[in-house]
């Protein structure tokens, strides 16, 4: 084949420049303005938008500013909101088999006050610009927003773990602290020791030998090891290491000074009811702080603890305890009770409060109080407070067991004793020997409840145990729940009144179910025997009895809340506060 002519080469060599450099420039034209875009994307500020006033307020603020009015609200943001606008809780773990939890469903609140931390709001940003182009951005909220506060009657309360006896303050002079401290480990286990905040001798020191208060036979405890005294300033409790050679940990922490075995004093460390006390490494020290009222006659011990998980994690406390005897402008009445809160005890603190008003209001009628007296009987009253406290408080999403004790005495000095309550916190009396239950178990596996329910024409279906998730039926607040179902309620149970005469030996027990999930009414009394004749004499024996079972379910490892009420009649008739 003949070789093309050069000249006809070349021109086709020309031809192919004049096609290809024209594209050349237009390619390089629009590589140029499209890196200049990727630039302005990657350069340009994260709240890239179209000029308004307050941009950056705007951003800072979160996406829905008002959850009551949102959705008369447009929505400005086409983009999606990567974020909680609820809270989802689930009422206390499954520690036991009657504690009254929800599991079978959880509970959706609206949102607290929060704080965003790095949630991504994805917002779509148009870009001002002649080429038109949609440019997408993300923004990470770097900042705290503040979301509205809901309603009232949505909040959760705190866990209030200071205050456990009807929200009165330890400033009230009325009222004392009690500690108790009980070594629970160690060559020493099982000795105590217990002051109140009111005693003349307010101290507990902590040793090997004596004069110590509470002497530990462990050689890594020193001498003079630890002492414990009640702080008047910050009407607290606190621990003091004195220069130990092992050290003092209070819940693992180490309190003393920081060059262990210099024989410098440690500074005082707060302590709270349920704290864990570790002298050296074996000997470990349970306390007990409860709140009491002195003007609580003597015949009347009280004990809480909020107990442990298997993790070794303290539970939070929920159970409230309230004693006032005698009832304000009621001087022959006298109320005591357990709440059991579940939730929260932000229901239990409120019915502790208004419950005791409402009985004491009602009582201080002049004919209310004469029938009660003639009568001997209360459960008008009883039966009216509770409907009364029902309707004043507002929990939706919180509830309580309820277990009162109503005591007057009339013209003879004769007792009385009544006792009405709501879930499954229970009360036993025992009357010369004879076990008397006060108190109807209203869990949704009793048979009493499962009546009950089967009488509103909505019967349980066999095997079935709980209603909307909670294993109780009866119950204060919980006002969500009762709106869902009607076969919830708060209509008590209120025992016949049992007559104390002069010639009787008496008490009672009251508490929350912590305890009856691990032992019966009848040990309970056995136990209260046995200790009543062990502190025999002894002006604190009702405080001592009451810690006494409530240590047995500390011992048999109970994994809920317990609190204990011990009643000695014996004693009560004694007191001029109430038996006049």
């Amino acid at each position: 084949m003949a070789a093309l002519p050069v000249p006809l080469l070349a021109a086709g060599a020309i031809a192919f420049l004049v096609i290809l450099v024209p594209i050349v420039f237009a390619c390089r034209r629009w590589w140029r303005r499209r890196s200049r875009l990727r630039r302005r994307v990657v350069e340009a500020p994260p709240c890239v938008a179209p000029p308004v006033p307050s941009q950056n307020e705007d951003l800072n603020r979160p996406l829905l500013e008002n959850l009551d009015d949102h959705s008369s609200q447009s929505n400005n943001f086409p983009g999606n909101v990567v974020g909680e606008s609820s809270k989802v809780e689930t009422n206390r773990s499954n520690t036991s088999p009657r504690s009254h939890e929800i599991t079978d469903s959880v509970r959706v609140y609206p949102a607290e006050p929060c704080a965003t931390h790095g949630e991504t709001h994805v917002i779509d940003v148009t870009n001002d610009t002649s080429e038109e182009f949609h440019l997408g951005s993300t923004l990470k909220c770097t900042t705290q927003t503040s979301w509205s506060t809901p309603g009232q009657k949505h909040k959760r309360r705190g866990s209030g773990e200071d205050n456990r006896n009807g929200n009165i303050s330890l400033k009230d002079n009325t009222y004392r602290s009690n500690l108790d401290v009980e070594v629970i480990a160690g060559p020493s286990r099982g000795i105590s020791c217990s002051r109140q905040s009111s005693s003349p001798t307010i101290l507990i020191t902590l040793g090997r030998v004596p004069p110590s208060d509470l002497v530990l036979k462990d050689s890594e405890v020193s001498g003079k090891h630890a002492r414990i005294n009640w702080n008047a300033r910050t009407m607290k409790w606190e621990i003091v290491d004195m220069g130990s050679l092992n050290g003092t940990f209070l819940n693992s922490r180490a309190v003393h000074h920081p060059d262990v075995g210099s024989r410098h004093w440690g500074q005082p460390a707060e302590l709270a009811d349920g704290d864990i006390i570790t002298l050296g490494t074996s000997s470990k020290l349970s306390v007990q702080i409860s709140l009491q009222n002195q003007q609580v006659p003597a015949g009347i011990g009280m004990a809480s603890d909020p107990m442990f998980r298997r993790s070794g994690k303290k539970i939070q406390m929920e159970d409230v305890s309230f004693c006032q005897c005698p009832l304000q402008g009621v001087e022959q009445f006298g109320l005591l009770g357990i709440f059991d809160g579940h939730g929260g005890d932000g229901a239990a603190i409120a019915v502790s409060k208004f419950l005791p008003e409402n009985v004491a209001n009602l009582l201080s009628h002049h004919e209310t109080k004469e029938k009660v007296l003639s009568c001997s009987d209360a459960s008008d009253v009883l039966r009216y407070a509770f409907s009364m406290t029902e309707a004043v408080i507002d929990h939706e999403y919180e509830g309580c067991t309820a277990t009162v004790l109503l005591v007057w005495f009339d013209q003879n000095k004769d007792c009385f004793a009544q006792c009405a309550n709501l879930g499954d916190s229970a009360c036993v009396m025992s009357v010369n020997g004879k076990m008397i239950e006060m108190t109807e178990d209203h869990r949704v596996a009793s048979a009493t409840e499962r009546a009950r329910i089967a009488r509103t024409g909505q019967a349980l279906r066999a095997g079935e145990v709980r209603l909307n998730g909670l294993n109780l039926a009866r119950m204060f607040g919980d006002k969500f729940l009762k709106e869902q179902d009607s076969r919830f309620s708060s209509e008590p149970y209120v025992s016949q009144a049992v007559h104390i005469t002069k010639a009787c030996t008496a008490f009672a027990v009251i508490a929350s179910d912590g305890l009856w999930d691990v032992i019966s009414t009848k040990r309970a009394v056995q136990l209260v025997v046995e200790g009543k004749e062990r502190n025999s004499g002894d002006s604190a024996s009702a405080h001592k009895v009451a810690n006494r079972v409530l240590s047995e379910a500390r011992n048999l490892r109970t994994k809920d809340n317990t609190s204990v009420i011990f009643v000695d009649f014996d004693i009560l008739r004694t007191d001029h506060c109430i038996a006049k």
